[in-house]
């Protein structure tokens, strides 16, 4: 005859052990990304409007078990709560994290679309976002497709520097804006809607924006969509305007009208610093040297992979950011998107950046 298996009763040592293991899990999924995301997002829907800024945070040296946490996720979150609808305009999505979450998104009823440029086709994500029956248009000309945005429900738009990349993420530094406007959602949905509809892209796309000037929760908005537009312009204007100082970053810098604003500005008194990408700074067409030699306080980034902002920060009072490099490419071929953002808090945390990237460069020197 057979013994029966008996199940041991749990005393209350091994009981209080039980629940030690179960917050322990619990702890790690939320720190670790798996739960809610380190910072609070902006709600769909949100009549009032408000704007928020998220910054990478690479470390080094790079290691996989420190790629969790990122702003990958706080997108994820963003992307679960969609209600109806996301576009999403990507120059390169090699983030299964974000392939899979717009795939559940689409299996509970959401309308999905997505733009990206041809360069990236073959990607694992992208591929199995098209398998999910997601519609995607590529963008088959030579000059890039070179935004990163996403709008969700209508009123929900990010925009930035970040590619979304496991690199973008946790090897460069980015910063992405999220916003809840369902004026510049128009603005962006109109500019989606001209390369996925139309398949009108850059130079040849309509520069049609329904609100180029967007009031959000009494912070004033520019929103610019190149290479359509004239945000070049507008750009050395805001630039000569400036009364006390000037901070950038750029992953690339070669126009030379830009240049020569921000000599002129240095020349005259205007405290400007500046960092550029350590490998397009010797790159053809560089206006590092040309800064230097002017007496630009600029540098070469201390990044060992990608310092990959474009952002201009003037008079710690307006911010200029978005997918837009200060090249002559993105003002006359590309599909890029700027904002430019006038907020003394937003260019604060902007000029916090600044000097993270600015004193990581000067011990690389």
């Amino acid at each position: 005859m057979s013994k029966r298996k008996t199940t041991k009763r749990l005393g209350w040592k091994e009981f209080l052990l039980s629940l030690f293991f179960i917050f322990a899990m619990w702890a790690w999924q939320t720190w670790s990304g798996d739960g809610k995301p380190a910072v609070s997002l902006l709600p769909s829907g949100t009549a009032a409007g408000a704007i928020q800024v998220l910054f990478t945070d690479p470390h080094y040296p790079d290691t996989a078990a420190d790629h969790h946490g990122g702003i990958d996720e706080n997108l994820v979150y963003a992307l679960d709560r969609a209600k109806k609808t996301i576009d999403i305009a990507a120059f390169e999505l090699d983030s299964q994290t974000i392939a899979d979450a717009l795939i559940r998104a689409k299996e509970r009823g959401v309308r999905v679309r997505m733009v990206t440029d041809s360069d990236y086709e073959d990607e694992d994500p992208t591929q199995s976002v098209i398998h999910a029956g997601i519609p995607v248009v590529f963008d088959e000309r030579e000059p890039f497709m070179h935004d990163k945005f996403v709008v969700i429900d209508g009123d929900q738009v990010w925009a930035g520097s970040w590619n979304f990349t496991d690199n973008g993420t946790y090897r460069n530094n980015n910063n992405v804006i999220i916003a809840s406007s369902k004026e510049l959602g128009e603005n962006y949905t109109r500019e989606f809607e001209e390369m996925f509809v139309d398949h009108e892209f850059g130079a040849s796309s309509p520069d049609d924006t329904p609100h180029p000037k967007v009031n959000i929760n009494g912070v004033q908005v520019e929103n610019y969509f190149e290479s359509e537009g004239n945000v070049r312009k507008r750009i050395i204007e805001l630039i000569r305007g400036a009364k006390s100082s000037i901070d950038f970053m750029a992953f690339s810098f070669t126009d030379n009208d830009i240049a020569k604003a921000i000599r002129d500005q240095a020349q005259a008194g205007i405290r400007v610093r500046g960092v550029i990408e350590s490998r397009n700074a010797k790159g053809t067409g560089s206006d590092y040297e040309a800064l230097r030699k002017a007496g630009v306080d600029v540098l070469k980034d201390g990044n060992p992979y990608v310092m990959h902002h474009k952002v201009i920060i003037i008079d710690q009072n307006i911010v200029i950011t978005g997918s837009y490099n200060f090249t002559a490419s993105a003002a006359n071929k590309n599909d890029e998107n700027v904002l430019i953002i006038h907020s003394p808090a937003l260019a604060q945390q902007y000029t916090e950046e600044f000097k993270k990237v600015y004193r990581q460069a000067q011990e690389a020197q």
